[in-house]
């Protein structure tokens, strides 16, 4: 094969309830993530491996992610076998950062299917050290220890907070949230986007501000009168993380009154623990202590037509 490897960048999951461990070790190792990991690693992981193994037991024994991965994957390669020919045919690899396959399984697959035109393409819309930031540096250290620094030739996609097709999509799921209300011109939306250390955003890292970017141009898309928020869902450890709290907003619309609540994952591109545990458990059962009656999550982006689409002419812009 020639054509165009598109690999795949993501965090990853516990695959099985026996993959916790690992996972939550290699993450907890990450010192892009955590910092101060030598401490507070091996101190998180004991206090977070059983409640972290009945979540994901509690969602149906593992996360989704790689499922969901797959299947973007193969939607978006056969949209861009028809967008653009001339760089086909486009295959995806899977790197995952945390659990396998891993970057060196997908630049060995890159190499054995005979791809010299790659893209690196992390599945987080907004870029932060943590995420982006790690992925990519995970990626360029296998490089080099496998010694295939020069066999690829490179374009990266770092970021993509506010691309027209995303928006799209994204406010697409909004759309269907806001219809399952009785009322929907009277919900709340709450957009929900993965926390991070305040020290990590004090030191530059523009993961909050294109964060508020893409809630601004969804809303703007919508253009739908409804009041939005934006909160921050995920806290790990003791530090300060980014404010306000997704549950903590939650109780504070309770007491305003709030009684339809539309909750929209906005920094997750599919459903794992975060959207089908927190959100979904943890957050519903906070709205019901807060006295609001309907609460809906919109729907994951997933495989959703609009989104693989939309996948496919981010990569479409950048190698043609």
């Amino acid at each position: 094969m020639s054509g165009t490897g598109i690999v795949m960048l993501n965090m990853g999951g516990p695959w099985t309830l026996d993959d916790v461990r690992p996972f939550l070790r290699r993450l907890f190792a990450d010192l892009d993530m955590l910092p101060a990991r030598r401490v507070l690693g091996p101190l998180l992981i004991r206090a977070r491996l059983a409640r972290v193994t009945r979540q994901y037991a509690e969602i149906g024994g593992g996360s989704p992610l790689r499922d969901w991965t797959e299947r973007q994957a193969k939607a978006m390669t056969a949209e861009l076998d028809e967008l653009s020919p001339a760089t086909g045919p486009h295959r995806a690899y899977m790197a995952f950062r945390y659990a396998e396959p891993g970057a060196a399984a997908a630049l060995a697959a890159m190499r054995a299917d005979g791809v010299r035109r790659a893209v690196a393409f992390p599945q987080y819309p907004h870029y932060s050290v943590t995420t982006t930031g790690s992925s990519l540096a995970d990626l360029w250290r296998t490089l080099t220890a496998t010694g295939m620094e020069d066999a690829f030739e490179w374009t990266v996609i770092d970021r993509w907070p506010a691309e027209p097709a995303y928006v799209a999509a994204l406010a697409e799921t909004v759309r269907e949230g806001l219809a399952a209300f009785d009322r929907p011109a009277e919900a709340t939306v709450l957009f929900s986007a993965h926390s991070l250390p305040e020290r990590i955003v004090a030191a530059g890292d523009p993961y909050p501000v294109e964060t508020r970017a893409t809630v601004r141009a969804v809303m703007d898309h919508l253009a739908i009168p409804n009041p939005h928020l934006l909160a921050y869902q995920s806290k790990v450890g003791p530090m300060p993380w980014l404010r306000p709290g997704t549950e903590a907003t939650v109780g504070e619309l309770g007491t305003r009154g709030v009684k339809r609540l539309l909750i929209v994952p906005v920094s997750f591109t599919s459903d794992h623990i975060e959207t089908l545990w927190e959100l979904d458990v943890e957050v519903a059962e906070a709205a019901e202590r807060a006295g609001i009656t309907h609460y809906r999550r919109a729907p994951a982006l997933n495989d959703r037509p609009s989104f693989t689409a939309a996948l496919a002419r981010i990569v479409e812009k950048r190698i043609t």
